[in-house]
C-alpha cells in the first residue's frame, strides 16, 4: 500500500495522485485530503487517517508540504518507507517570502499566508531526521519554490538522495520515481508473502 500526501494548495485528485494510481496498479494507492495551511487541523486529520490503517505499515510519499507532514508523521506511525518529492522541510522559509492572499487549487478556498502560519508550522519540523526512518528523496535542482539543498543537507547522512538537474517544483521526473516506488511495493509484498508461509 502507498499513501500519497499532497502539497499546500493541492488535493487527493492531483496530477501526481492520478499518475501514481494509474502506473502503480494493481498496488493500492490511497490519497487523503487535508488542509496543509491549517497545521494543527492537518496533523489531527492525518493522524486519524494513519491510526485507522494500523497495523498496516504503508509506504508514504509526500510532495512539497505533504513531505513536511509525512516526515513528522513517520516518527509517530509505522511506515515501511518515506518518499519525499521536492519536500518543504522548512516551510516557514518559503511562506515568509510569499505572504499574502492565495487560493487552493483543489476547491478554490481563499486563505492568507501569514507570518503566524509560518510560526505555527515550526513545532512539526524535524531538525535531525537521521533517526532510522528509511527515506528516499526525489529532488529537482530547478525547483523554483524550495531550495533543494535544504533537503539534500538534512538527509545527507541518512537518506537515499536522487537529484536531477533542471526540473521545477511540480517535479518532472515522476516516471523514474514511479519505478522506484514499484520496486519498493513489490519487495514489501514479497516479504509479506514469505512471512505468511
Amino acid at each position: 500500500m502507498l499513501v500519497y500526501l499532497h502539497g499546500l494548495n493541492s488535493s487527493s485528485r492531483s496530477v501526481k495522485a492520478g499518475l501514481l494510481r494509474e502506473h502503480l496498479a494493481p498496488f493500492e494507492v490511497l490519497a487523503v485530503d487535508y488542509r496543509p495551511h491549517r497545521p494543527d487541523e492537518a496533523i489531527a486529520r492525518l493522524s486519524s487517517f494513519f491510526e485507522d490503517l494500523r497495523p498496516q505499515r504503508p509506504a508514504v510519499i509526500g510532495s512539497s508540504m505533504g513531505g513536511f507532514y509525512g516526515q513528522y508523521l513517520a516518527r509517530r506511525f509505522p511506515f515501511s518507507h518515506l518518499f519525499l518529492i521536492n519536500p518543504a522541510l522548512t516551510p516557514w522559509t518559503f511562506i515568509g517570502e510569499r505572504l499574502g492572499e492565495t487560493q487552493t487549487t483543489a476547491n478554490g478556498e481563499d486563505y492568507v499566508l501569514t507570518a503566524d502560519l509560518a510560526e505555527r508550522l515550526r513545532p512539526y519540523g524535524i531538525e535531525t531526521p537521521c533517526d532510522g526512518t528509511p527515506t528516499t528523496l526525489f529532488l529537482d535542482r530547478g525547483d523554483e519554490v524550495i531550495d533543494y539543498r535544504i533537503a539534500e543537507r538534512l538527509y545527507a547522512d541518512c537518506g537515499r538522495l536522487l537529484v536531477w538537474d533542471g526540473g521545477d517544483h511540480a517535479f518532472q521526473h515522476m516516471d523514474a520515481a514511479i519505478e522506484i516506488l514499484r520496486d519498493h511495493l513489490s519487495s514489501t509484498a514479497t516479504a509479506k508473502g514469505h512471512d505468511a508461509e
